[in-house]
């Protein structure tokens, strides 16, 4: 099922109208949908590189704005979607999520930019633990802005050569970026108790 999903957004990023199909996948994937937009925003960036920072901001600002669905669904509809989500794979992941916000409050939304949870775990959490909304749409677009930007940017100098090995190490690296955020974020709490 994946594998058709993924194939069919590569085939989309090659359309005329590949800009929209973006901006529809970064909205609908940070509030339901599984396949996340860097599969293609990254052959988009490689095809057109001097659009790189303009296609990096369309994902960003479409994200956000489908995160801040999956707030609204969090906070107004939890209830309906609880028995569904408690039987898929989005559980713990959902539940984690709920650990990081009453750990790390404002912080947890801004390290699921780049973690490799589904943000809209995040997001559903954040509604439903009624997160206040600005500061939700603050580190939403500062984090998500920062991996849309740094893969744009990347795959815009690396060229193709880059991206193979990007996608190689993506979950490597996107975990080395979750603890080291992590362990800033300690480092800093611990000096300023």
């Amino acid at each position: 099922m994946f594998k058709k999903l993924y194939d069919k957004v590569i085939q989309f990023s090659k359309h005329r109208h590949a800009t929209k199909y973006l901006a529809a996948l970064s909205f609908a994937e940070s509030s339901f949908f599984p396949v996340p937009p860097d599969v293609m925003l990254a052959p988009m960036v490689l095809a057109q590189q001097e659009k790189a920072w303009r296609l990096a901001l369309i994902t960003t600002m479409a994200s956000v704005l489908g995160g801040m669905l999956g707030y609204a669904i969090g906070y107004f509809l939890f209830d309906m979607i609880q028995p569904w989500l408690e039987g898929t794979h989005y559980w713990s992941k959902y539940q984690l999520a709920e650990q990081w916000f009453k750990d790390w409050g404002f912080w947890a939304i801004f390290i699921a930019g780049f973690s490799p949870i589904p943000y809209k775990v995040f997001t559903i959490a954040a509604g439903t633990l009624s997160m206040l909304f600005l500061p939700f749409v603050f580190a939403s677009f500062f984090g998500r802005g920062a991996r849309f930007f740094l893969v744009a940017g990347l795959l815009a100098w690396g060229g193709e050569r880059f991206e193979s090995k990007l996608r190689q190490y993506m979950d490597i690296i996107g975990w080395f970026v979750v603890v080291l955020l992590v362990v800033a974020l300690g480092v800093y709490k611990y000096l300023n108790p």
